[in-house]
């Protein structure tokens, strides 16, 4: 079995997630505010993790392309505060644009990404993105890299434009419960 792909930036740590590590998953989940874009602020249950995220997650995992859920860990980094170093902060998620629609784009990959509140604010989500970005678009199958949220996620838009991602749309996206209207952003690599 191959060692896991390691990215480093300057603060920060990122290797892919494994499929047996849901408790990780379960620990980001359960604050309230971190949910509050993705299902109006309700903490995902272990069963909700075992039985909707992992088989989903399986699906879509490919640790050669790169695709599936990155772990961020904070690096002890005189630019970290001390209270962060070693910790794991929140994932990127990497996966073809559609992926669980009958017509997946493979050249398009979807950036997506979750973290804890300890890490808001500091420039660790866009360092963390960045960096899977750069490694993704690296690839010569890929044209675009995308990603989506909710209209009011002002903090993840930021993050997109800060990927040089521009505003596409506004639409329903069909991974989506209820239909549910999010932001398309998207950067031509």
């Amino acid at each position: 079995m191959a060692e896991p792909r390691i990215i480093e930036t300057t603060r920060l740590q990122l290797t892919q997630m494994t499929l047996d590590e849901q408790a990780l998953l379960f620990e980001l989940d359960q604050d309230e505010a971190v949910m509050r874009f993705i299902n109006g602020g309700h903490k995902s249950t272990m069963e909700q993790i075992e039985q909707y995220f992992m088989p989903r997650l399986k699906r879509y995992h490919d640790p050669l392309k790169g695709y599936g859920l990155w772990k961020v860990y904070a690096k002890a980094d005189k630019e970290i505060p001390e209270t962060l170093a070693g910790q794991y902060l929140g994932w990127i998620l990497v996966r073809p644009m559609y992926f669980f629609t009958s017509t997946p784009h493979f050249d398009d990959i979807e950036l997506g990404w979750r973290f804890k509140q300890i890490a808001w604010g500091q420039g660790i989500g866009t360092e963390a993105a960045k960096a899977i970005a750069d490694f993704v678009a690296s690839h010569p199958e890929v044209s675009a890299l995308s990603a989506i949220a909710d209209e009011e996620n002002v903090a993840s838009i930021n993050i997109m434009a800060k990927l040089g991602m521009s505003f596409v749309k506004k639409a329903p996206h069909p991974d989506l419960p209820e239909n549910q209207q999010v932001v398309f952003y998207q950067l031509k690599v």
